[in-house]
């Protein structure tokens, strides 16, 4: 069964090209690494909750925009495999001008319990 690397973000919105073309790059990598499918989703409707919320889990700042994405790998085996194999890797060393605070990003691995296809 599949397995899948989460990601939420906050980026600045006036730096969403900036963010779609380090994803873009990015994402080459991961296909290389074995990824299946690669989203990044730019937040349009991200409400603020009355105890919690996307906003809140990366603190997200006036004038930011959370991003939600995942990576789908065949399995978990090849997720962690890709993962060392990126500890290594100078390419994947972020940029210096990495258009969102690395520090308020939020990730984890998901092993699915229902899946529907496209």
């Amino acid at each position: 069964m599949s397995y899948v690397s989460g990601f939420l973000v906050a980026v600045p919105t006036d730096r969403k090209e900036d963010y779609r073309k380090m994803a873009e790059e990015a994402a080459e990598m991961f296909r290389g690494y074995g990824a299946t499918e690669i989203m990044e989703a730019w937040g349009e409707d991200v409400r603020d909750g009355e105890l919690t919320d996307f906003r809140r889990a990366v603190q997200a700042k006036e004038g930011e925009t959370v991003v939600f994405s995942w990576i789908v790998w065949p399995d978990r085996a090849t997720a962690d495999a890709a993962e060392r194999k990126m500890q290594s890797d100078e390419n994947m060393t972020p940029p210096a001008d990495v258009p969102f605070d690395m520090k308020r990003m939020i990730f984890g691995g998901f092993a699915p319990i229902f899946e529907m296809g496209r």
